[in-house]
């Protein structure tokens, strides 16, 4: 990945032919030149009619001064005018629609056409996943690319999504909500108006804003993906959210002789979780999934829930195949702490055995490992059994893929990736 310039030295990088602003701008020029012939031709003809003129006139046009020095100096200060005016009139006009506009942290206008110009360059990337771990993830990589597609599992069937899904029969908003927010470039006000989550005891508890403005914009546009995608221009989403696959899916899971129906009771059992499966199980995956993944150049799966986030998306029907199909790079994120019913005392390698047990080895290129142990758990997941997931090298080491140990963990919520971390190491050491 080539370096990145500061904007005070690309200035001149604005003017692309992405943006068609240089041809408008020699137009321009060119058509103020031939006015101004026009005019020459004019008060020349004017001057040698010999007109007698004022004697202001005479020194107002500065004739005491010789005729190069004169065009000099006019030129000079068309210039300045006509520079002035450019920037006067960029500001006007494009000033209202920047973010943080009235804030102390407004961009200007430079470095908003450089920010621009640079995400649209950046990698066509494709992320996988759901719930909080995929929401982390965009935060940090919308940072150095504007070219991301968001592949979202439609597997949730809990809380609020579970009750909007089993009440209107449509795929559960909740994980679109927070990719929609995660990549939205809008005020914060409108990002925590999305997040909003209604109390109280009526039939609007629980339920978060964002879900119910979605389902809204799905019964105004008659289709949920094309909800999403307006929902997305309202946000002013950097880059595309697309589901998984169409189809209405339940996620199923055995653990010993139990059979767990549905997403939000997978976790909840005595028994390990042995395998999870979707119902029904010929879900085909989503043609615009597919197609962003063949067309990706960097693809990565998680952070996230392993039995359900991860695997509801790599168990879609022609979703693994398209994986390996893909020219891109393709990136494991393994979590940074276990997960009561899931993942409680897994290592790295039983991470990657499960991947492979339900849809083969070779998938992944590079599976990236927080390295940093040692910012302490928070209270409630250590009463929760929770502990951080460990590198066990000599088991790790016999995958045929290549290991990244890396600090990526928040200080904040230690038992979470932070964004900017991981965002870094993913595209300074895998993509460079």
């Amino acid at each position: 990945m080539r370096a990145r310039l500061r904007p005070s030295q690309t200035l001149v990088r604005w003017f692309t032919p992405g943006l068609h602003v240089k041809r408008w701008l020699l137009l321009l020029f060119a058509s103020i030149v031939m006015m101004s012939l026009a005019v020459g031709y004019i008060l020349r003809d004017v001057y040698s009619s010999n007109v007698r003129f004022p004697t202001w006139v005479q020194a107002a046009t500065l004739q005491f001064l010789p005729r190069v020095l004169r065009a000099v100096l006019f030129g000079v200060v068309g210039l300045g005018l006509l520079l002035l005016a450019f920037y006067k009139l960029g500001k006007s006009i494009l000033g209202p629609f920047l973010p943080g506009r009235g804030s102390t942290g407004q961009r200007g206008l430079i470095e908003a056409l450089y920010t621009h110009r640079l995400l649209a360059k950046g990698p066509r990337v494709v992320a996988m996943g759901g719930g909080t771990g995929l929401s982390t993830l965009l935060r940090g990589i919308k940072k150095y690319t504007g070219n991301i597609v968001a592949i979202v599992t439609v597997a949730d069937d809990g809380g609020s999504s579970g009750r909007l899904r089993d009440e209107y029969r449509v795929l559960p908003p909740g994980d679109f909500r927070q990719c929609l927010t995660a990549l939205a470039e809008t005020e914060p006000l409108m990002t925590e108006l999305f997040q909003h989550r209604f109390g109280g005891d009526g039939s609007l508890s629980g339920h978060p804003f964002g879900n119910l403005f979605i389902m809204a914009m799905a019964e105004i546009t008659g289709d949920f993906e094309h909800a999403i995608r307006e929902s997305g221009r309202v946000l002013a989403v950097r880059g595309q959210i697309v589901p998984s696959t169409l189809r209405d899916v339940t996620l199923c899971a055995t653990a010993g002789s139990e059979v767990r129906v549905g997403e939000s009771r997978i976790p909840y059992g005595d028994d390990r979780i042995d395998r999870v499966f979707l119902d029904p199980g010929d879900a085909p995956v989503n043609p615009e999934a597919e197609a962003a993944i063949l067309d990706a150049e960097l693809i990565i799966v998680g952070p996230g829930s392993l039995y359900t986030s991860i695997l509801p998306n790599l168990l879609v029907d022609g979703m693994v195949e398209a994986l390996r199909a893909s020219p891109a790079v393709k990136v494991y994120v393994c979590n940074v702490a276990g997960q009561p019913g899931e993942t409680l005392g897994y290592a790295v390698s039983e991470h990657m055995d499960t991947i492979e047990e339900h849809v083969g080895g070779n998938v992944f290129d590079y599976v990236i490992v927080n390295s940093n142990l040692t910012p302490p758990l928070p209270p409630s997941a250590v009463e929760a059994g929770i502990t951080r997931v460990v590198f066990d090298r000599d088991r790790s080491s016999r995958k045929p893929v290549h290991f990244i140990l890396a600090d990526v963990v928040s200080t904040r919520i230690s038992s979470h990736h932070d964004s900017e971390k991981l965002a870094r190491v993913i595209m300074k050491r895998i993509w460079r």
